[in-house]
């Protein structure tokens, strides 16, 4: 498991003073090198190339890193703090692919509740949404769930006819306890036949999110123990 420190370990592109927030991602997501600075952005996009193809070689992530950079780069600029490639081994000897992103927004409201309600109100108006209250350890949440089917052109498919593809999303929306900002949880997915794991593992990522840094929280534990 990886502790992620997020949006703290980026700059914010709009200039705002965003509040940290910590949660934990299990392994199987590859973080890509989201980061304020381009040589930062560089040196991680190298790490991940080699975390990511890890049976590669030079040949393979020397051309790969500028990639993963520019891919980086301009998550950065749509306002994303942390994004990841989710890929899971299956039974059947295949892989379950995801995409997982965070993000932070700035609201006009500082109460996480009215936030959250103000939130589930304008997602609930929509019939295609399946949108709901939250009670997380960190605080109030709305949860949207959507599937939906893509039409695959038949230049980009293996039979060279179009197909349509199920996809599903589940978004959370989790207003900060430490300041006007809501942040957005996402998983994107077209592996639905994992639909199932998947939700798991977000509603698991979701119970660690915390607005306090969880090592000092411990330690402040540890210490009221002794005291005993």
């Amino acid at each position: 498991m990886t502790t992620i420190i997020s949006p703290a370990s980026a700059e914010p592109t709009d200039g705002g003073d965003i509040p940290p927030i910590w949660f934990t991602v299990p392994e199987g997501l590859f973080a890509l090198p989201i980061a304020a600075a381009p040589e930062e952005r560089s040196a991680r996009a190298d790490a991940f190339v080699r975390e990511l193809y890890s049976e590669g070689d030079e040949a393979l992530w020397t051309p790969a890193a500028p990639y993963y950079t520019a891919i980086a780069e301009f998550l950065a600029e749509g306002g994303l703090s942390y994004s990841a490639m989710g890929l899971f081994s299956t039974d059947e000897g295949g892989v379950a692919q995801c995409a997982f992103t965070v993000a932070a927004v700035e609201t006009d409201q500082s109460d996480p509740g009215t936030a959250a309600e103000g939130i589930l109100a304008v997602l609930d108006s929509d019939p295609l949404n399946d949108a709901r209250w939250l009670d997380l350890p960190c605080g109030p949440a709305v949860s949207c769930i959507t599937l939906r089917e893509v039409v695959v052109g038949p230049e980009v498919t293996a039979t060279g006819e179009e197909t349509k593809l199920l996809t599903g999303q589940i978004q959370v929306h989790i207003p900060f306890a430490t300041g006007p900002y809501t942040a957005v949880f996402t998983l994107y997915t077209a592996s639905v036949d994992y639909w199932g794991e998947f939700c798991d593992m977000t509603m698991a990522i979701l119970q660690t999110v915390s607005f306090t840094d969880p090592d000092s929280d411990l330690e402040s534990d540890e210490d009221t123990d002794t005291d005993r």
